[in-house]
């Protein structure tokens, strides 16, 4: 599927990837997938939002639900990943974005998978997905969103 995503979504992935390693994370996500489409200044726009927004309030989902579980993390950095020779894997979420992305692709006409498209399909996830929970703790209007990038062109 890779072969199918112009350059501009290569680098969205390859800026999921660094947010995956980032965070400590040893999976890229749906809400790293939405990080990185927030290094695109298209995507911030249309959101509304930027990416230290929503790293900040990633981090504040994490906290929260580290604290029903009785975990306190107050003054604790995350470690960075150590590099790896293996390829990091994709959640089954992040996967099931894809090929929602493709149709997104075809349905505006396009060849290529763009980080616009990419956003699209990522505001139809729905919770308990990491990306839907960063959304609505964002507070974006996911109809909004849509309307303005199929506004836009893009």
């Amino acid at each position: 599927m890779f072969e199918q995503f112009a350059a501009e979504a290569r680098a969205t992935v390859a800026s999921a990837l660094e947010e995956t390693t980032l965070r400590g994370d040893r999976r890229i996500g749906t809400e790293h997938l939405l990080l990185g489409v927030l290094h695109e200044p298209r995507a911030v726009r249309a959101l509304g939002t930027d990416l230290e927004t929503a790293r900040a309030a990633l981090d504040t989902l994490d906290r929260s639900a580290l604290a029903v579980v009785g975990i306190d993390v107050h003054g604790i950095e995350r470690a960075p990943v150590p590099a790896s020779r293996k390829r990091t894997p994709f959640t089954s979420g992040a996967r099931a974005v894809l090929p929602r992305a493709l149709a997104e692709t075809r349905r505006a006409g396009g060849r290529r998978i763009q980080p616009e498209h990419l956003l699209l399909a990522l505001l139809d996830c729905e919770r308990p997905d990491p990306a839907a929970d960063l959304l609505t703790e964002l507070g974006v209007d996911r109809a909004a969103v849509r309307e303005r990038i199929r506004r836009t062109g893009r």
